[in-house]
């Protein structure tokens, strides 16, 4: 994977996750039907669903951030998402463009079945952007506008959800439409927000734009031949445990060139398992702490080894350089 130095694939509760939510596995109208009139999301837009009497049907208990309890009687025939917010959070509303931590539990509306849950063993909370062209409409529109610290009950129609292609894998049908309980956590910051730390000697430089987007300047010198560790920024939040799915903004810096061959910035903030990762890219991450921002100076063997990656301009000798902010931390449930 070319865009983060990724060896390995998440775990298959987080992988799955990330594939049940996202706009992709959502199937587009079928352009030959006359009755298909629904146009693709727009990038970082976000509607806001209404209570129904779908919705207002489900009936949720237990505690806000831990497994539901959840009754309903479908199948439900409904046209567009109905969200009804079960517990009401005291913190800002969701709006289009956030990212929130997001706990849930998903149903299949006909049957009653749970499909999948965050409170599974092995499986984390979901980093979610509130944004119609990356993860499925109906899911994006039950959490927006609603107040973080909210659980919310959701019914999601198939043209909201998986299309009219449904998900075999999950066992929902092309007419199924799902229930979905949702606890928004927190607000996830686009950028690193701890305390400045004081610059070391001979590393390269890093100065911030407005938005936070590193600009990474390459010492006149020969590259480390070993990992070197710079904390630019202090975060208070979780340390990161080995084994955690943390969520960054990132950027990697050939150090021979100066050249930036990936970054975050531009996309917005990428979720990954520390054990998913290069090892010198998992030594920067795990003990530090949320809210941080670190530099590290990975040798080739760290890195991507003899073999390089040719596709991103790296050769097997290369030294990379990365800037990393660390925005969420979690530790998969046991």
């Amino acid at each position: 994977m070319r865009r983060l130095p990724v060896t390995l694939t998440a775990t298959l509760a987080t992988a799955a996750a990330a594939a049940l939510l996202l706009a992709g596995c959502s199937s587009s109208p079928d352009p030959s039907d006359s009755s298909a009139t629904a146009a693709a999301p727009t990038p970082g837009a976000a509607s806001c669903a209404d209570s129904g009497s779908a919705s207002n049907s489900v009936t949720v208990t237990g505690d806000f951030g831990a497994a539901p309890t959840t009754a309903f009687t479908g199948p439900y025939t409904i046209d567009t998402t109905e969200r009804t917010i079960v517990t009401q959070g005291d913190g800002d509303e969701l709006a289009a463009g956030d990212m929130a931590t997001v706990d849930f539990t998903i149903y299949n509306g006909s049957t009653g079945d749970k499909v999948f849950s965050t409170f599974d063993q092995g499986a984390t909370p979901l980093q979610l952007t509130v944004d119609e062209s990356q993860f499925i409409v109906g899911v994006v529109r039950a959490v927006n506008c609603a107040p973080v610290g909210s659980r919310v009950a959701a019914v999601i129609p198939p043209a909201d959800g998986f299309g009219t292609n449904g998900n075999s894998s999950l066992g929902i049908g092309a007419t199924d439409s799902m229930v979905m309980v949702a606890d928004i956590e927190q607000l996830v910051p686009s950028r690193a927000d701890g305390a400045d730390q004081p610059a070391q000697d001979g590393f390269p430089t890093v100065t911030l734009d407005d938005s936070g987007q590193p600009t990474v300047s390459i010492p006149q010198a020969d590259a480390p031949a070993d990992l070197q560790l710079e904390v630019l920024k202090k975060g208070d939040g979780k340390t990161v445990a080995d084994g955690d799915t943390v969520t960054v903004q990132y950027q990697g810096t050939i150090w021979r060139t100066g050249e930036v061959f990936d970054q975050s910035w531009g996309r917005g903030p990428t979720s990954f398992q520390t054990s998913g990762v290069v090892p010198g890219f998992k030594q920067a991450l795990v003990g530090q702490t949320v809210g941080s921002q670190v530099l590290v100076v990975i040798p080739p063997a760290l890195g991507y080894g003899d073999q390089g990656n040719s596709a991103a301009g790296i050769q097997g000798t290369d030294t990379l350089v990365f800037v990393v902010d660390i925005l969420a931390a979690d530790t998969p449930r046991t």
